[in-house]
């Protein structure tokens, strides 16, 4: 993923070679920092509103002050300098820094903010074919429900997951799916429901989850918000997982077991090709695979 030449640090925007953060910065001596990532797609983000209300809630229940930063005009901003019409823009807000690496810190912090673009496609090879995955305890913090920067659990389910030949990881807890490793997790059962876990402190609220969830009023499926074991998920007919980055990824393999027949089925297809053209694809000149 190529990133930028220009990112947005602290009130400047500059060079990403040149970009410096604190080392008594809380987000890096702490974890004390939450981040959202928005896709671009066409030129447009992508639920830019509702990332920004998370990012509220996450600062919020980590005591770091909302940025008094206009923050959708500095992605556009963002966007307009590195030329961005399709990919990622990131955005971290740390509890600052002040010279000191104090637990408790200042009673009122003073956030810092780093932002910057990657060029990349969103809808890849794995959304047509699919793509392996592996299952992992979850070994995270328990307000899995904030988007914070303590993601090192998620870190070493991706590198468990390339050890093993495989993309992706799904997490689970006492038995139950939580999550994959930065992404919603999703089944479709054998008797044709689609299932993702209920939200609770155990899962991210996913924008692309949310935004899955209203176009399914829109569907003729039958859905259900509840968690699922890990042996639902190896006799599931389908899984595939929602994010931003990864948009929705069909899993055709779970811990070397096939899913069905290995390939991406009906129900993905169908939920595939409803957020596509959501966020403005043209399915039968971008897309000829899901026509």
């Amino acid at each position: 993923m190529p990133v930028g030449p220009w990112v947005f640090i602290d009130g400047v925007f500059q060079s990403h070679q040149k970009a410096r953060l604190s080392p008594f910065d809380r987000g890096f001596l702490f974890g004390h920092a939450a981040y959202e990532v928005i896709a671009v797609y066409g030129g447009q983000m992508i639920d830019c509103a509702a990332h920004l209300m998370r990012l509220e809630r996450t600062l919020e229940g980590i005591s770091i002050p909302m940025p008094a930063q206009e923050l959708e005009g500095l992605f556009l901003e963002l966007m307009a300098r590195n030329q961005l019409s399709e990919g990622l823009i990131y955005l971290q807000v740390s509890g600052g820094s002040y010279g000191l690496r104090d637990f408790a810190g200042p009673d009122v912090l003073t956030p810092s903010l780093f932002a910057y673009c990657d060029r990349k496609a969103l809808i890849t090879e794995p959304a047509r074919t699919g793509a392996a995955a592996i299952t992992l305890p979850d070994t995270r913090w328990a307000r899995r429900d904030l988007k914070t920067t303590q993601l090192l659990s998620q870190a070493l389910a991706y590198r468990a997951a390339r050890e093993a030949g495989a993309t992706t990881a799904l997490m689970h807890e006492e038995g139950l799916i939580t999550e994959a490793a930065s992404a919603n997790a999703w089944i479709v059962s054998p008797d044709h429901q689609l299932i993702t876990r209920d939200l609770s402190h155990s899962l991210l609220p996913g924008i692309t989850r949310q935004s899955l969830i209203s176009l399914l009023e829109e569907m003729p499926l039958q859905f259900e918000e509840r968690a699922f074991s890990i042996e639902e998920a190896k006799s599931a007919s389908e899984i595939f997982t929602s994010s931003s980055g990864a948009m929705i990824l069909p899993i055709i393999r779970l811990d070397g077991k096939l899913i069905a027949n290995g390939t991406p089925g009906p129900v993905t297809r169908a939920v595939q090709k409803a957020y596509y053209r959501y966020i403005g694809v043209d399915i039968d000149t971008q897309m000829a695979w899901l026509s």
